[in-house]
């Protein structure tokens, strides 16, 4: 739950307008669009309740993909460029 400190700005005694931090703002748009992706996801689950399903190795499988067993894919490593001006690196 986000938990907002708003301030109100009164016109003819009823509050016209309400004033947020530009953080407070963020976050409840970030709510908003968390419960707009929540009510999607539910929708295409009961959409596809009733469609089969398939596991990575099937769909790997289907697709002529060998399974992987456990492995990791190689990524490169991050190393730091070298000196380029005859300093050594420390």
């Amino acid at each position: 739950m986000v938990k907002l400190k708003p301030e109100f700005l009164v016109k003819n005694g009823k509050r016209e307008f309400v004033i947020l931090t530009a953080r407070d703002f963020d976050r409840v748009i970030e709510a908003l669009e968390d419960a707009e992706d929540l009510r999607i996801l539910r929708e295409a689950r009961r959409r596809n309740a009733n469609s089969p399903t398939f596991t990575l190795d099937e769909v790997k499988r289907r697709l002529g993909i060998s399974p992987s067993r456990g492995r990791k894919a190689s990524r490169p490593r991050n190393r730091r460029p070298r000196a380029t001006n005859g300093a050594r690196e420390q």
